[in-house]
């Protein structure tokens, strides 16, 4: 979903909106352009883009887009993300390419957006070359000495590369508090077998241990949370807040051994 597919608010940019350097009449001429113009298909439809932003974000552009914010988007790169999942899960492959460009778009938009920022602005090129630096350090059995030993190594030497570049005290740092319960849970869980940390016990109230992998297809998993969703609908108990809660008990148990265990 674009921001052309919106219904567009009245009104004109917001108070207060730092602009580019460039003149007014470069920018409602960049506009007309590009309004009057093809689709462009030049060398170079990544720059085509990052201007077509740039012409939304400037006086004589769209009065929806020059007004959002970092914090107005947040809900449209969730929809976006959603929906191209979806297209992902469902083989859509025409829906893949557009929703590709779609969160893509939002990427360009959140950039153009810093781009403005008086006290720490920053642009795509600074988020791509950023990217690349990190690419390069995560990858050390590529881009550096590292040799490829296995799958099992190679996670762990990322996770270990992660923790040194960020100075996380807990291997449980970093994962979104908001992200939603049941996909946190299993970060969580993830994270902790990795480190060779519990991920059982007390947490479910000594409850039978979850068992080892037994051949599990993703139908059998999804139809065995299904039935625990009705269980907790039947007995009136909110299944998020409880595996939430359940999950807070978790991640303390597990921070408790790792203070325990010292550096």
């Amino acid at each position: 979903m674009t921001s052309a597919a919106r219904t567009e608010p009245s009104g004109t940019e917001p108070s207060g909106t730092v602009r580019d350097p460039l003149r007014d009449a470069d920018r409602l001429r960049d506009a007309d352009r590009l309004r009057d113009a093809e689709p462009l298909r030049d060398a170079d439809p990544l720059r085509d883009l990052v201007e077509a932003m740039d012409v939304l974000r400037s006086p004589g552009g769209c009065p929806w887009d020059a007004e959002q914010t970092h914090e107005s988007l947040v809900r449209y790169l969730l929809e976006e993300t959603y929906e191209l999942v979806e297209t992902i899960e469902t083989g859509d492959r025409a829906g893949l390419r557009e929703e590709l460009g779609d969160v893509l778009f939002q990427v360009v938009f959140h950039a153009r957006i810093a781009a403005e920022d008086q006290d720490d602005p920053f642009t795509l090129d600074d988020v791509a070359a950023d990217l690349v630096a990190k690419l390069h350090r995560r990858h050390p059995h590529v881009f550096g000495d590292d040799e490829y030993v296995d799958a099992a190594h190679l996670t762990t030497r990322w996770d270990q590369i992660k923790q040194q570049e960020k100075a996380r005290a807990s291997v449980l740092d970093g994962i979104p508090l908001d992200q939603g319960a049941l996909s946190r849970a299993q970060k969580v869980v993830s994270r902790a077998q990795r480190a060779g940390l519990p991920d059982d016990g007390a947490a479910d109230g000594g409850a039978a241990k979850a068992p080892g992998p037994v051949g599990l297809t993703s139908e059998e998993v999804g139809a065995e949370l299904l039935a625990v969703v009705r269980r907790a609908q039947a007995a009136d108990v909110d299944a998020e807040g409880a595996l939430r809660a359940a999950l807070r008990t978790l991640e303390s148990e597990i921070r408790d051994v790792e203070r325990h265990a010292g550096p």
